[in-house]
């Protein structure tokens, strides 16, 4: 007669947390706290934390110029929008580059034709539950913008580009 199910499953969730328990003896950290603030180590490589934090401060730099963040890195297929905003009417799509080296264009340009073909395929997938969400489905005129960090300080190019 086979095993019981119920029994095998109830089995290995034992071995698994007596696995957890042990790993987290190990390194040094409670298995109970796994996920607290502090306790976890930076997500991503260097260059994703970086680009992470970039989009902080250019969006920190937008509110303080009376733009409003409705949403950070929406993802699809397309591509990826960094930041979309409002500023009064208009429904911005927000391309956030930094660069240390200007060896090779600097931040603002390295948004190519290909990275703007991109962004505004991304921008027609979000645009329809953007418009539902903060325009109340009344479309707005929309804008795509660029924050460029060549230096610390942030370069807001208006209307970088033209869909």
């Amino acid at each position: 007669m086979p095993a019981d199910p119920y029994e095998t499953a109830l089995q290995a969730q034992r071995r698994a947390a007596t696995r957890r328990r042990r790993h987290a003896r190990r390194s040094g950290t409670s298995p109970g706290r796994a996920g607290a603030a502090g306790d976890e180590p930076p997500t991503g490589s260097p260059t994703q934390r970086q680009g992470r934090e970039a989009e902080a401060r250019a969006a920190r730099h937008l509110r303080a110029h009376g733009v409003r963040i409705l949403a950070t890195n929406l993802r699809c297929r397309a591509g990826e929008i960094d930041l979309a905003a409002r500023e009064g009417g208009l429904l911005l799509f927000i391309e956030v580059r930094e660069r240390r080296n200007p060896s090779f264009g600097g931040a603002a340009a390295s948004v190519n034709r290909a990275k703007q073909a991109r962004l505004i395929r991304a921008a027609r997938h979000f645009l329809p539950r953007l418009v539902r969400l903060h325009f109340g489905g009344d479309a707005p005129a929309c804008r795509f913008d660029v924050v460029a960090f060549d230096t610390d300080q942030p370069h807001w190019i208006r209307d970088a580009f033209r869909a």
